[in-house]
């Protein structure tokens, strides 16, 4: 190829002028539009204050809370009597069961007698003193004057089983013991000991590292031990709070005859073992423990799915058979009638305008909490963004296939059906197909306003703020449900689609 000549440059620049001009303005142009993107993140950094927002952030609760979503917590008190006796209590609902003894937590037990104060028997006070039967309030003042009723207590000399020892294993790294009023905490390499009065007072004996906190000397210390869990140091009590993870008691509950059984001794029972139940198999037995498990109500919960599954089914059917006569009356190049077009395009746009979860709080307050309102609040919504975008996808048809038909006498139903619905079902069809499969997401927002459906239960375990296991269980289940109706939305679109192009 030759280079060409400074005579045939010229000649070009002179027919073309344009190819040989500077960018520079484009330069300038493009450096003019990256200078204000700029000044738009800046303004919008300092208008939202993200800077303070993010160095106020608490992000060890929002650690805490990420941790409860795929873990769980048995918690233990351990209450120290001023004598340095011991004794171990776990929450009534404990994930252990009734009888918890977890490996994790070594006791040692004596025998000792001690005397302690106890509720003075109203019949033995009585008897004590001599008194005889009287209408008075215990402790009452003689000669008629009121006087505060006050809890008598007795002294008295017992003899018991104790725990002197106690030691609490979370991991390899982080340990607690407890014995005579003293604890004493391992974690990360570093070990601090603490004196305890079995009353109210909380005396630091070592330097305080960074994952304990005492606001005040004396006051209670709380420990964090990260992903593993936390613990708090009283001046009579130390709790524990050990973290696992997993979800505890998914399958049986505390209450189930099959709790805490290995799965080969389950597997055992439910194909050839003894009824644990007289009046039904340990099948029937197994399947109700696991439908009505108390802490996970996994019956409930997959029936609430159900619930927002129908209500974005039968809110977009609703919606799709309602819009679809009137998107004919909306397009313009259809119904040759302003008014009517207009009119139908301004009540689309009432319908849409209108946020479905406003939809969902005006029928939830007219029909009552439930999928009634859910349904309704999808079929106002879409049958307004459906209209809408069918009447324009009629006024983008192709008019020669339309006039083809009119040409050879065809009647105006007719033209119509094959000359108008060829070009436009598929799009129809895979519109409503999206909205259905989006429609599952949004069933499960306008559910949390009281429209059924799992959203209203999802809310509810979020509101306890303590069942955030519960939470991510939900919302799994309503990914699951999503992937599956993406998958189907998108193959059922892909071939209505290609049919078009065929």
């Amino acid at each position: 190829m030759t280079a060409l000549n400074p005579a045939e440059m010229d000649a070009i620049a002179t027919r073309h002028p344009q190819l040989l001009k500077s960018s520079g303005g484009k330069r300038f142009r493009t450096l003019l539009f990256c200078a204000a993107i700029g000044l738009y993140l800046v303004y919008s950094w300092w208008f939202f204050a993200i800077g303070h927002v993010l160095g106020n952030a608490n992000w060890s609760i929002a650690g805490s809370y990420l941790a409860d979503w795929v873990s769980y917590e048995v918690r233990s008190d351990i209450a120290v009597a001023p004598d340095g006796a011991m004794q171990i209590e776990y929450p009534r609902f404990s994930p252990l069961g009734k009888n918890p003894d977890p490996d994790w937590v070594r006791l040692e037990r004596k025998t000792i007698t001690r005397t302690v104060e106890v509720p003075a028997q109203a019949g033995q006070q009585a008897k004590k003193n001599g008194s005889s039967f009287s209408f008075m309030a215990p402790g009452a003042a003689e000669g008629g004057a009121p006087a505060a009723v006050e809890q008598q207590l007795r002294r008295e000399t017992v003899t018991e089983e104790v725990i002197s020892n106690a030691v609490i294993s979370y991991d390899g790294d982080t340990d607690i013991q407890v014995a005579a009023n003293e604890v004493r905490v391992s974690h990360d390499g570093d070990e601090i000991v603490v004196r305890i009065n079995g009353k109210d007072t909380v005396e630091l004996l070592t330097a305080l590292p960074e994952w304990a906190v005492q606001k005040r000397p004396g006051e209670k210390i709380t420990l964090s031990f990260g992903a593993t869990g936390w613990a708090e140091i009283d001046g009579d009590e130390v709790s524990i709070r050990n973290r696992f993870f997993g979800w505890a008691n998914f399958i049986f509950d505390t209450n189930s005859p099959f709790f805490g059984k290995p799965t080969s001794e389950i597997l055992s029972l439910i194909t050839s073992g003894e009824r644990l139940d007289p009046t039904r198999s340990n099948l029937s037995l197994a399947w109700n423990n696991i439908l009505y498990n108390a802490e996970w109500q996994h019956l409930d919960v997959w029936t609430k799915l159900l619930q927002t599954i129908v209500m974005a089914f039968v809110g977009t059917l609703f919606a799709s058979v309602i819009a679809f006569p009137l998107c004919f009356i909306a397009a313009r190049n259809i119904t040759r009638n302003l008014l009517l077009n207009q009119v139908t395009k301004r009540f689309f746009d009432f319908l849409r305008s209108v946020d479905m979860l406003i939809w969902a709080l005006f029928f939830t307050r007219a029909f009552g909490p439930g999928p009634l309102a859910g349904m309704s609040a999808i079929f106002f919504t879409d049958t307004g963004t459906l209209g809408k975008l069918y009447s324009e996808a009629l006024e983008n048809i192709d008019d020669k296939q339309r006039e083809g038909v009119k040409s050879v006498g065809a009647a105006p139903l007719a033209v119509q059906r094959f000359g108008v619905l060829p070009q436009v079902l598929p799009v129809f069809a895979s519109q409503a197909l999206y909205f259905w499969e989006s429609n599952t997401r949004s069933a499960t927002i306008i559910g949390a306003v009281g429209a059924g459906g799992i959203g209203l239960k999802l809310w509810e375990a979020m509101r306890t703020n303590s069942d955030w296991e519960n939470v991510a269980y939900m919302v799994m289940l309503i990914l699951i449900v999503v992937f599956i109706f993406d998958g189907l939305s998108n193959a059922l679109r892909s071939r209505l689609m290609g049919q078009k192009t065929h």
